[in-house]
C-alpha cells in the first residue's frame, strides 16, 4: 500500500514529523515500511505557462517556435519539438536556470539559429511515471487544465512536493489497505487525533428504488449489497488534485466517475463499482453464482469463461461483472453515460480469492476483498463516493440506498486482565497507561472488574480476536524497545535428527562414497509414465494437480524410476554415457479415484546404472555394468545397515523390467516377508524408446528400513585362533537360487561358520540339461579354541546332507 504523506495529513496531523522519522516509528510499531519515495525527483524552477502562439521553425520542419506567458513579466520564446503543442494551452515551463530530474539544467540556447528561453516539459521529463497517465498525456508535452493559474509552481500543482511511504503489510493488517486505516495507525503511534472526511450528502429527485433493484441469491458469498442511483452525470476528467492522489498511490486516472470510485476505495478500503444504469435490464442487479459455460467480457477486453464456483453480478440473466474482481465491459461507464448505479458490497474473501486465482486476474478490489475489508464501511464509502460524483460529475443523487443485508457485522468485546498484560510482557504498566494506549487506538475501553478491562473492537480491526492480540497492541505502542529483557529460563533440549533423517543421511553418504551421484527430479510427471513401472503400494489412481504447469507435469509421481530414466537419457544425449545415479525422494499414492484427502507420501530410494564400470585402460577390461553391479550396491548398503541376513531376492518379472534379469526384494519382518522393492534391467522396449543402452535400476521403499535397521554398533575381538576353509561344488537344478543354498548353509552350520560365499557358477553339457554347478567357499572358526578336523568335518557333512535333502544337490567330482 503506497501512502502519500500529503494525503495522509488530511486525516492526521503530521506537523513536525519528517517522512523518514515517521517511517522509522511505523516500522518499530510493527508495520514495515519498505521505502520512502520522494515524488520530486529534483525539479526546481518549473512553472505553469500559457502558450500564446505557435509558429513553424523557419529551418526545421519538426520544431515549433512558441511564445509563452510564464508569469515572469515578459513573454518567453521557446522552441519545442512536441507534436501536440498548440496555442491556448497551459503547460509546464522550465525557466532559465531550472533543474529537471537527472541533474538536467536549463540554459538559454539557440536551436537551428532561433533563441529558446526555456523548455516546455512532458510528464516523463518531470519525473512522473507516464504509465499512470492517459495515452494522450504519454506522448508529447503535458497539457494542464485550462483553469490553472499562470506562474503556479508545477511541483505544488502536481503534488510533487510529497513523500510516499510503501507499507509492506502482513495479511492480518488489511485495515491499513486504506488511507483512513493508515491514519488511525499513525494517529495511535504519534498520539494524535483522527479527522474523518465530512460527507455532506444532498439527495434529490424521486426514490432510487424506482429506478434500480437489488437481490442476493448467493447469500453465503455476499452478506451485504448496497447501491445508489445517480442521474444526469457528466463524464469528464477528474480534478487535478484527485489525479495527483491516485498517481501517488500507483493508480492511473481514467475519468471523474471511475477515479472517484478508486479514490474512495483507497480512502476507506472499500472497493466500489459504477455501472452504466441504462445498460442494465430494468436497473435490476442480482448477486448469484456463475453458470457453467457462461462467458463475461471484462473491462480489460478479455473474455472470461465462468463456472458455478465464481460469484457474479448479473442483470436480466446475464453476468455483468465478476463480484469483487472486475466489472464487465458491456456496462462500463463511458463518455456517453448519463445515469449510473453505484455499487458497494461485502463479498466473501475466500470466494473472491478463488475466482481471482482461477482466472489469473488480480485487481486492487480483489486484493482488499481477499483480506476481508471493514464490513461497517460499505454504506459510508457508498455515500462518500456519491457525494463526490454529485460534486465533480454534476449528478443528482436519488433518495435512499437500495440494499439487501443478509448479515450485520457483530461487534467484538474482549476482556483483558492487567496482570496478564504485565506477566506476558514483563512490564509494570498501570491501568491508566493501558487505557491510554487503547484510547490512542480508538478502542472503546471501560472497567469490567478489578484488574480487568472491557474493550470493544472496531470492525476495521478484524485481526483482533483474542486477549493476546490486545496484549500485542499494548506491546507495540508501548514500544518494543521499552520492554525489559529477561533471562531465558527452563530446561533446554538438545537438537537431534530423527531416525529416518539419520538413515537418509547414511544412505546418501554410503552411495556417494561408492561412486554414485545424487539427483533430484520433479515430483510431477505425466500420467502415462506412472503406468510404466509397478507401484509398490498397488494403487491404480493418480494424484492430479489442480493447476499443472503442463500436461507433462500434471500428476504426482508414484515412483522414481521414470524420472531417473529421463535424467539418464538427458545425460546420454550430451555424451555422458557412464552413469551411476541415486535419488532419495517421495512417491505419492491414493486409493481414491476422486481425491478427498491428502495422498499418502512414501519415501523411496532409487538407483540407476548404465554404461561401463570404468574408463578403458591398457591394463583393465572395458566391461559394461550388469545386474550384479547394482545388486552389489544394495548388498553393501543392507550390510552396513545390519539387514544383510534379513533381505532376500526372488526372481520376478515386474512390469517395465526385463523378464529374465529382474527380481523383487523382500525384507524379513517377524514371521513374514515384506516386499520392499524391485531390482533389474529396464525392459528392452523402454530402453529403445529412451535411447539407452542396457540400464539397471532398483527402487526400495525406505519406511520398512526405518523400522528394522540396526543402528547398534557391535565390536568383536580380533580372531585369536585359525580358521578352516572348506570348498564344495554342488550340482543342482538350474532354477534353484544360489541365495537359498547359502541360507540353508548358514542355518545348518550355526556359530562355527564365519563366512560363506559363492565363488563360481558353471553350466555345461557334462552336468546335464537344466543343471548348474555352484562352487561355495565356507570358512569355519571357533572363538575360544582351535578347531579339530572332527569338529569341522561333522558340521560340514551336515551341511552337505541338508543341501542334498532340500535341493537334491550332488557333490560335483
Amino acid at each position: 500500500m503506497k501512502v502519500s504523506t500529503q494525503w495522509l495529513s488530511q486525516y492526521v496531523s503530521l506537523e513536525g514529523v519528517h517522512a523518514e522519522d515517521l517511517a522509522e516509528q511505523i516500522t518499530r510499531a510493527g508495520i514495515e515500511i519498505d521505502s520512502v519515495e520522494q515524488r520530486n525527483q529534483g525539479i526546481t524552477g518549473v512553472v505553469v505557462g500559457y502558450v500564446k502562439s505557435k509558429e513553424k521553425h523557419p529551418d526545421a520542419d519538426k520544431l515549433n517556435v512558441c511564445i509563452v506567458d510564464a508569469g515572469q513579466g515578459e513573454d518567453l520564446q521557446i522552441v519545442c519539438g512536441a507534436k501536440n503543442v498548440d496555442a491556448g494551452q497551459k503547460v509546464p515551463v522550465a525557466l532559465i536556470g531550472a533543474k529537471l530530474p537527472g541533474d538536467f539544467h536549463i540554459k538559454k540556447a539557440k536551436l537551428r539559429g532561433v533563441l529558446s528561453q526555456g523548455m516546455i516539459c512532458s510528464a516523463k521529463e518531470l519525473g512522473i511515471n507516464d504509465k499512470l497517465l492517459a495515452k494522450e498525456q504519454q506522448e508529447g508535452i503535458l497539457v494542464l487544465p485550462e483553469q490553472t493559474e499562470i506562474g503556479t509552481p508545477v511541483v505544488e500543482l502536481l503534488g510533487l512536493n510529497d513523500e510516499v511511504l510503501d507499507f509492506d503489510l502482513t495479511p492480518n493488517r488489511s485495515d491499513c489497505l486504506s488511507m483512513i486505516g493508515a491514519g488511525y495507525e499513525v494517529a495511535a503511534i504519534l498520539g494524535r487525533e483522527v479527522k474523518l472526511p465530512e460527507v455532506n450528502l444532498v439527495e434529490g429527485g424521486d426514490a432510487a428504488n424506482s429506478h434500480i433493484s437489488v437481490s442476493i441469491e448467493a447469500q453465503q458469498e455476499c452478506s451485504h449489497f448496497s447501491a445508489r442511483y445517480i442521474s444526469g452525470i457528466q463524464v469528464a476528467p477528474s480534478p487535478l488534485w484527485m489525479q495527483n492522489r491516485l498517481i501517488a498511490a500507483g493508480v492511473r486516472p481514467i475519468n471523474n466517475v471511475v477515479d472517484i470510485t478508486n479514490f474512495v476505495m483507497l480512502e476507506y478500503g472499500q472497493p466500489l463499482h459504477a455501472y452504466d444504469a441504462d445498460t442494465l435490464n430494468g436497473g435490476a442487479i442480482e448477486v448469484r453464482m456463475g453458470r457453467e459455460g457462461e462467458v463475461l467480457k471484462t473491462l480489460d477486453d478479455q473474455e472470461r469463461k465462468l463456472d458455478e464456483r465464481m460469484l457474479v453480478i448479473a442483470s436480466g440473466g446475464k453476468a455483468v461483472g465478476l463480484a469483487g474482481v472486475m466489472g464487465g465491459a458491456d456496462t462500463e461507464v463511458t463518455p456517453g453515460t448519463v445515469n449510473i448505479l453505484l455499487e458497494s458490497a461485502r463479498f466473501d474473501g475466500g470466494t473472491v480469492r478463488k475466482t481471482s486465482r482461477r482466472l489469473g486476474l488480480r485487481s486492487e478490489a480483489s486484493l482488499r476483498f481477499e483480506k476481508e475489508v471493514d464490513p461497517a464501511a460499505v454504506v459510508p464509502a457508498l455515500n462518500r463516493a456519491a457525494e463526490l460524483i454529485a460534486r465533480y460529475a454534476h449528478g443528482m443523487i436519488h433518495e435512499g440506498v437500495v440494499e439487501q443485508i443478509v448479515q450485520q457485522p457483530e461487534e467484538k468485546v474482549l476482556i483483558l486482565s492487567l496482570s496478564k498484560v504485565n506477566r506476558y510482557l514483563g512490564t509494570e504498566l498501570s491501568m491508566l497507561e493501558v487505557k491510554t494506549i487503547f484510547g490512542r487506538l480508538h478502542f472503546a475501553c471501560g472497567d469490567y472488574a478489578q484488574d480487568q478491562l472491557e474493550i470493544r473492537i472496531p470492525t476495521r480491526r478484524g485481526d483482533i480476536e483474542r486477549d493476546v492480540d490486545l496484549i500485542e497492541e499494548v506491546a507495540r505502542l508501548y514500544g518494543y524497545d521499552n520492554i525489559p529483557t529477561t533471562a531465558i529460563e527452563g530446561a533446554t533440549t538438545p537438537g537431534a535428527l530423527t531416525r529416518p533423517q539419520r538413515l537418509r543421511r547414511t544412505i546418501r553418504r554410503l552411495l556417494v562414497h561408492g561412486g554414485y551421484n545424487e539427483v533430484v527430479s520433479y515430483s510431477f510427471t505425466h500420467p502415462d509414465k506412472n503406468k510404466l513401472f509397478p507401484q509398490l503400494r498397488g494403487s491404480n489412481h493418480n494424484v492430479a494437480l489442480a493447476m499443472p504447469m503442463s500436461e507433462e507435469r500434471s500428476v504426482l509421481r508414484t515412483g522414481l524410476v521414470s524420472n531417473m530414466l529421463e535424467i539418464a537419457s538427458y545425460n546420454r544425449n550430451r555424451k555422458q554415457e557412464n552413469l551411476a545415479l541415486f535419488e532419495v525422494g517421495m512417491a505419492f499414492f491414493t486409493e481414491e479415484e476422486k481425491l478427498t484427502r491428502q495422498p499418502q507420501e512414501v519415501p523411496l530410494l532409487g538407483l540407476l546404472l548404465t554404461g561401463r564400470r570404468q574408463q578403458a585402460q591398457w591394463n583393465t577390461a572395458n566391461d559394461r555394468v550388469d545386474f550384479f553391479d547394482i545388486k552389489g550396491a544394495l548388498d553393501g548398503l543392507f550390510d552396513y545397515l545390519g539387514l544383510q541376513q534379513s533381505v532376500s531376492y526372488r526372481a520376478d518379472q515386474p512390469e517395465g523390467y526385463h523378464p529374465g534379469r529382474s527380481a523383487s526384494v523382500y525384507l524379513q519382518s517377524g514371521t513374514q516377508e515384506v516386499r520392499i522393492g524391485t531390482i533389474g534391467q529396464i525392459h528392452p522396449d523402454i530402453q529403445r524408446e529412451s535411447d539407452l543402452e542396457d540400464t539397471y535400476v532398483a527402487e526400495i521403499e525406505l519406511t520398512p528400513l526405518y523400522e528394522h535397521v540396526n543402528e547398534q554398533i557391535t565390536y568383536h575381538e580380533l580372531p585369536r585362533y585359525p580358521s578352516v576353509q572348506r570348498d564344495i561344488a554342488v550340482v543342482v537344478n538350474d532354477e534353484v537360487p544360489a541365495g537359498d543354498l547359502l541360507k540353508v548353509i548358514r542355518e545348518t552350520a550355526g556359530e562355527l561358520l564365519e563366512s560363506v560365499q559363492v565363488f563360481d557358477i558353471f553350466k555345461g553339457e557334462r552336468l546335464g540339461e537344466g543343471k548348474k554347478s555352484v562352487a561355495i567357499a565356507l570358512v569355519y572358526r571357533h572363538q575360544e579354541h582351535t578347531l579339530t578336523d572332527e569338529e569341522v568335518t561333522g558340521v560340514h557333512q551336515q551341511v552337505i546332507a541338508l543341501l542334498s535333502e532340500q535341493f537334491g544337490a550332488e557333490l560335483r567330482k
